[in-house]
């Protein structure tokens, strides 16, 4: 090859490096203005949405004087209120409260008709219907004690509602009725009711309060809407911890009515639910007094041996584990106590005449309580 012909291939070469070098940075330059056009529009769309949120979250016109009533009736969800809060012109954008509201755990809110301002923040206007600082004052009350069953719930429903007992009763156990319920709460009311061996769906999810009631004779679904409204509140700040020791809400509230049941004003309930969860785990029957109690529909202050053979799945003397559901209602301690049992070793309790429970770690210490606080005080 002559010197001309090399001399002409480099030449070649050469240029098209500097076609690449020209070529690659006309490509750096489109990345670069395709990447800052990305992140301009980002930070567009990403600043306009934070402006949006905190415009949404801000009162609606903070100088307003102007008082508006707001209506919100029995029984509506978070979304039903908000709705309403916007259509009154309280807040701004229903979804934004919303999403205020389940981000930051808010729960709780009673029905009633308030007093609003346009000026109020959402902090403020939650508070207020936490509160249920309301215009109408409630025409009465209806309280329900802990450790109740459904039957004597249904009694003083009755009472509120001005029909007898034996209505109220037949209504709450309706199939219609209780999967109506079950369509409004499917978090709190699932299938686990409708077991067949459950003898009513309904039992241990009306929690124990006392609730205001707004109007004459309610009907049965606005008193157990407001009822369940209480219970998912109470519970919802623990579905995280329910979720981790996989444990479902129709378990925990059946393990609470058991501990509700034994336990009595001085009864350390952690440590109740320590046994019963230690029998549980070592396949020992429950072995508890009111589960047999309930299977026979009665009210006593003494159970025979008798009593320990009626055949039901709820006779935790015949059959391990837990009953098929709870047995009554039980309040924030016994819900609290069969979330977090004590550690302990102890796999027997009984009760003494002035209320002490005393605990014990094997049948021999039990039997030997039993003989010092029962039998030989008969």
């Amino acid at each position: 090859m002559s010197a001309d012909d090399k001399n002409s291939k480099k030449e070649i070469i050469r240029q098209k490096m500097i076609e690449h070098q020209s070529e690659a940075r006309v490509v750096r330059k489109i990345v670069l203005l395709i990447t800052a056009t990305i992140i301009i529009l980002a930070g567009v769309i990403g600043g306009g949405g934070y402006l949006y949120v905190k415009s949404a979250l801000e009162p609606v016109d903070p100088e307003s004087k102007e008082t508006r009533e707001v209506t919100i009736p029995i029984g509506s969800s978070v979304t039903g209120i908000a709705k309403e809060l916007e259509k009154s012109g309280v807040i701004k954008n229903a979804r934004i409260f919303k999403y205020y509201v389940k981000f930051n755990n808010e729960a709780g809110f009673m029905a009633g008709d308030y007093k609003m301002t346009p000026a109020m923040t959402i902090p403020e206007i939650i508070k207020s219907l936490k509160t249920g600082k309301v215009v109408q004052r409630a025409k009465s009350k209806m309280t329900v004690p802990e450790g109740k069953q459904l039957s004597e719930i249904a009694a003083i429903i009755a009472k509120t509602t001005g029909q007898t007992e034996e209505e109220v009763f037949a209504k709450l156990n309706e199939a219609e009725f209780v999967k109506g319920m079950m369509a409004k709460y499917p978090d709190l009311l699932t299938e686990d009711i409708l077991n067949e061996k459950i003898k009513y769906p309904l039992e241990g999810y009306l929690y124990p309060a006392t609730y205001p009631i707004y109007k004459d004779n309610p009907t049965v679904e606005e008193v157990v809407t407001a009822m369940l409204n209480k219970t998912r509140s109470v519970l919802a700040p623990y579905k995280e911890t329910l979720a981790e020791k996989k444990l479902s809400m129709h378990r925990l509230l059946t393990m609470a009515s058991l501990i509700e049941e034994e336990a009595t004003e001085k009864a350390d309930r952690h440590k109740i639910s320590s046994v019963f969860y230690n029998r549980i785990e070592k396949g020992m029957p429950l072995q508890t007094d009111p589960t047999v109690l309930y299977a026979q529909g009665k009210h006593k202050d003494r159970v025979l041996y008798k009593d320990l053979e009626v055949e039901s799945p709820y006779n935790t003397y015949k059959y391990a584990g837990m009953p098929p559901g709870p047995i009554a209602n039980s309040g924030h301690m016994s819900i609290e106590a069969a979330l977090n049992p004590e550690d302990t070793e102890f796999y027997y309790f009984l009760a003494s005449k002035d209320g002490v429970v005393h605990f014990s770690k094997t049948l021999q210490e039990h039997n030997s309580l039993k003989a010092k606080y029962i039998t030989n005080n008969n």
